[in-house]
């Protein structure tokens, strides 16, 4: 049966040597949970199984590209034998690349499908068959706000998200007839974690995100949320409902209207190099949980933000309707 008591169960988490794959580890592991810790960066993976070691866990790395399917299924084996069982697969491996869609290489836009679709895919293919032997497993996918809203100047992960909502709904619906199998979604906001200094950055241009941004650790909380009261998907950061809403009502208007936010955001900010970041190589230094997004005067512009997008969105709903009412059938 799924497991509701998180104490012994055996919780596998592919992308956990920094951000929120490192917080959830650690947020298992305060559960004593048996964990078993997957990404590229061996070294830096070891030293998170130690944090968790240290927090009272059982813990090892083993170090896996979720793009090798083989790799991926060695990781269930080895899972397997360290725990007897897996009764959570987190699928949290996620990579970017920012810049427009003809300046970035076919190369980057494959890796991230690969890595961000094509993994998790891995993942599942090797979780699944697990949890029908045994009869009972939870599979968590880490998506996005990204799959509910299209993100100009990073068209691949766009693709991979999307992409991936779509796979999510598509097994779900396929393991239906297993009540105690359960594919959850998990669709963060803009998360605190060194994962846009470690994305490719083909722009020139400094990245940042824009507020509000969450810290890592209510995403893990609510992956851990997850695992005791299984769920089809959670919304981590209202500012979500705000995108998918929008996205709902307006979706070429919301996609354009990014498009230009990012286009002013280009040209006032600073230089940088152009760089393949993490996409093809560990990064150098795997970063911890935070990635110093946080300021205060960015949460206090995240409020108003969020606000704001409320009320452009709305707007831009009845605006549409009303360009749809005129054609024949006036509103009002």
């Amino acid at each position: 049966m799924t497991p509701r008591n998180l104490d012994g169960a055996t919780v596998v988490i592919t992308g956990a040597s920094s951000g929120i794959g490192q917080a959830t580890a650690e947020a298992f592991a305060r559960n004593q949970a048996r964990l078993v810790l997957a990404a590229r960066d061996g070294a830096a993976l070891e030293q998170v199984a130690a944090r968790c070691r240290a927090l009272g866990a059982n813990a090892i790395a083993v170090p896996t590209d979720v793009t090798d399917a083989e790799a991926v299924q060695r990781l269930a084996a080895r899972a397997v034998e360290f725990g007897g069982r897996v009764d959570v697969w987190v699928s949290n491996v996620g990579v970017g690349a920012v810049g427009r869609f003809h300046e970035t290489p076919m190369a980057a836009h494959e890796q991230v499908i690969r890595a961000n679709l094509i993994g998790h895919m891995n993942d599942a293919h090797a979780a699944v068959p697990v949890f029908l032997r045994q009869g009972h497993g939870v599979f968590i996918n880490t998506i996005s706000l990204g799959g509910f809203a299209a993100a100009p100047f990073a068209v691949a992960y766009s693709a991979s998200k999307f992409g991936l909502k779509g796979f999510s709904e598509a097994l779900r619906a396929e393991l239906a007839s297993e009540p105690e199998i359960h594919v959850c979604d998990v669709y963060p906001a803009f998360i605190d974690t060194p994962g846009l200094v470690h994305g490719a950055n083909y722009t020139g241009r400094a990245l940042s995100a824009p507020p509000p941004v969450y810290d890592a650790r209510r995403v893990a909380e609510a992956i851990v949320g997850l695992a005791r009261h299984p769920r089809d998907s959670v919304v981590v950061g209202s500012v979500v409902h705000l995108v998918r809403l929008g996205h709902a009502l307006a979706p070429s208007w919301m996609a354009r209207a990014m498009a230009r936010f990012m286009e002013a955001y280009f040209r006032r900010a600073p230089a940088a190099p152009v760089t393949d970041g993490n996409l093809f190589a560990p990064p150098a230094v795997a970063g911890g949980i935070d990635g110093g997004l946080r300021a205060p005067r960015q949460r206090a512009a995240g409020r108003f933000l969020a606000g704001a997008a409320l009320v452009v969105g709305v707007a831009a709903a009845v605006a549409l309707l009303d360009r749809r009412g005129s054609g024949g059938l006036r509103l009002g």
